[in-house]
């Protein structure tokens, strides 16, 4: 299963006005079902708890239930690159990364695993979810191919 590596504020949260992202709830029950997650934020850095903790007033307790089962925490210091495992299949979902981690991914040549969003777009999170569709389903077309 691809890891899905997430961030919180402007991807699940709006970044202004902070409040539920449009479509949040149906797409954390398709990403948690079909990825294994993990907390790529600020609002954890080893611990999950203060990521659900914080996502706590925000969003509905069936989705918080779900990411508090599913998503498990990451740790970094500098970059959030550093906790990505860049031996797996995955896709980094993130609002802002910085130049730095863009490069990093560059030098591991996996720009392509990166998926910025906006949510300012109509739809934005259902678009999201329309591409990890895409990459489920060349997977599975790549590892029948293998086989």
């Amino acid at each position: 299963m691809a890891k899905l590596y997430l961030d919180i504020d402007g991807v699940l949260l709006t970044a202004k006005h902070t409040q539920a992202a449009p479509g949040v709830d149906a797409f954390v029950a398709f990403v948690t079902q079909h990825f294994d997650c993990y907390w790529l934020t600020t609002h954890c850095k080893g611990d999950s708890h203060t990521a659900i903790r914080y996502l706590t007033q925000f969003l509905l307790p069936s989705t918080l239930e779900q990411l508090k089962v599913a998503v498990h925490p990451t740790n970094w210091d500098a970059l959030k690159t550093e906790a990505i495992d860049f031996e797996s299949d995955f896709y980094w979902i993130d609002d802002s990364p910085f130049q730095a981690e863009k490069a990093c991914l560059k030098s591991n040549q996996v720009t392509d695993r990166l998926i910025v969003v906006d949510l300012n777009c109509p739809n934005e999170l259902s678009s999201v979810q329309t591409k990890l569709q895409a990459f489920l389903k060349n997977s599975v077309i790549r590892e029948t191919a293998q086989q």
